[in-house]
């Protein structure tokens, strides 16, 4: 079976880092807005808001260097949970857990180099508890 997922888009918000209880492991969750491939009746551009989960170093790294705007590349997979609420009502999560991701474009308010958006990259990561 085939799990692969590529997405492109912005942070709806910024990033906040936390840590699981007990084994102090990193833990992200943002939302990342997508735009679809195509327009609406009024002519605008409609977006997808998807739930993402990033793990250990890719979590505190994308908390460093990203902000609300930020455009990212992610790769990873789609994952459903279940949990019951505080009144007993089962809630369904859709979240795409993140195995790496790609800056694409340079940091605000710093000029880069060599006049081209960064493109640096990080490997996938290995030790997602999933």
């Amino acid at each position: 079976m085939i799990n692969n997922v590529s997405l492109t888009g912005r942070l709806t918000r910024d990033p906040e880092l936390k840590y699981t209880n007990g084994s102090n492991i990193p833990v992200l969750s943002f939302t990342l807005a997508v735009n679809r491939n195509f327009k609406n009746k009024q002519g605008d551009v409609e977006a997808d808001f998807i739930n993402c989960v990033a793990w250990n170093k890719a979590a505190e790294n994308i908390s460093n260097y990203f902000q609300k705007g930020s455009l990212i590349g992610i790769e990873g997979s789609i994952q459903t949970r279940t949990y019951d609420d505080k009144d007993g009502k089962r809630v369904y999560l859709t979240e795409v857990y993140v195995k790496s991701f790609s800056f694409l474009e340079a940091k605000k308010n710093q000029a880069p180099s060599s006049g081209q958006p960064a493109a640096a990259s990080y490997a996938p990561v290995t030790d997602v508890p999933f």
